[in-house]
């Protein structure tokens, strides 16, 4: 596929854990301005992609590169990042939250926070203890899509939110980052998403089976997503 603006190249990409390699010779190239589903079962190799773009771990062999540079400093500059499972300490209330990414990141917008906070009816003033655990994913992804990030890392960020707030949040990343910004979202839940894709990665095994735009599946495979999904992956 023909890439602008390279904010993610990948070549020879592999990481293993023992003798079992989570991510397998992996070429990747990902542009701006391309909101990319990464998609597979669990234990496909979804966290582990994001977890080495971030630099959050080593490869084994091969390289990432984001904006031209191998993770590190420059990197957590421009990229946001929203893990897989919950960081965020229980005591803090959620001003406490944004008073910390105010200091630690120079392109955190309060103002666009305190928007999307309202929005989902969340007091700032609130703990996160006293919360549910899907309200506290929502805070989780409020910060992260409240900076000014050249890229957005979001790994399964609507897995433990309920049905009807889904399009909400879908609606939220998708206002909320720039038109030269990407935004790489791993999920299993393909149907809530398939609407907002530009491109879609297949990953199986730790193995990218497939990496098109959406357009080009539905002309060349006559079907949705979500359908060849279940089909390469017999679910």
């Amino acid at each position: 596929m023909e890439q602008k603006n390279e904010l993610i190249v990948c070549a020879g990409l592999t990481k293993t854990y023992g003798s079992v390699k989570a991510l397998d010779n992996l070429n990747l190239t990902l542009s701006g301005g391309r909101f990319v589903g990464l998609l597979g079962p669990n234990g496909s190799g979804k966290t582990t992609l994001i977890k080495l773009i971030n630099g959050l771990i080593q490869p084994t062999a091969g390289s990432v590169l984001v904006d031209g540079q191998t993770p590190g400093v420059h990197t957590h500059s421009v990229v946001s990042y929203l893990p897989d499972r919950a960081y965020l300490n229980d005591w803090m209330r959620v001003s406490d939250l944004m008073d910390f990414f105010a200091d630690f990141y120079e392109d955190f917008d309060r103002v666009k926070a305190n928007d999307m906070l309202q929005s989902l009816h969340i007091n700032a003033l609130d703990r996160l203890k006293t919360m549910s655990k899907g309200t506290k994913e929502k805070v989780q992804l409020i910060l992260t899509m409240s900076r000014k990030a050249k890229l957005f890392l979001l790994d399964e960020p609507i897995a433990g939110v309920d049905p009807a707030a889904r399009d909400y949040i879908l609606n939220t990343i998708l206002s909320n980052y720039s038109e030269d910004a990407a935004v790489l979202l791993s999920t299993h839940l393909i149907a809530d998403i398939e609407r907002v894709l530009d491109e879609v990665i297949f990953l199986k095994n730790g193995v990218m089976t497939l990496h098109e735009s959406v357009d080009t599946i539905r002309e060349e495979h006559g079907k949705s997503v979500d359908m060849l999904f279940r089909e390469v992956f017999a679910c």
